[in-house]
């Protein structure tokens, strides 16, 4: 078989599968509420003690407070990630918090915090 038409079908198969997850709805940003932010943390960190959660007013991002520190969870497409805050730096900007781990496999994550919750979101984050 020719490079091109091959080209034109791996091209082709590859946007009808995300056309179909798209329309179908299954590219939607996931939303997160207390119970679902458990779910998923359980998830990603089985052993973990949750003492307190808490939820970004768009839904797309949680805190948890855990035995021993912080986690935050955040939406990844229709998944989410998790991890505990250990050696990162959290920036300010104009729609909510930047945070940036010294971590490859995890470079950083832009959060959509309104202003009132902010504060309380970067409180919760130092060590305690």
């Amino acid at each position: 078989m020719p490079l091109e038409i091959l080209l034109i079908m791996v091209f082709g198969g590859v946007s009808a599968v995300a056309a179909i997850l798209h329309l179908s709805g299954r590219s939607a940003q996931a939303v997160l509420s207390v119970e679902d932010a458990r779910t998923e943390w359980y998830r990603h960190f089985p052993d973990d003690v949750i003492h307190q959660v808490l939820i970004a007013e768009s839904g797309h991002a949680a805190l948890v407070r855990i035995e021993g520190g912080t986690g935050l969870l955040w939406a990844f497409g229709a998944d989410t990630v998790a991890r505990h805050l250990i050696d990162f730096d959290v920036f300010e900007t104009g729609t909510g918090l930047r945070l940036e781990f010294h971590d490859f496999g995890t470079p950083g994550v832009s959060l959509s915090l309104a202003p009132h919750e902010r504060a309380d979101w970067q409180q919760m984050m130092i060590p305690s």
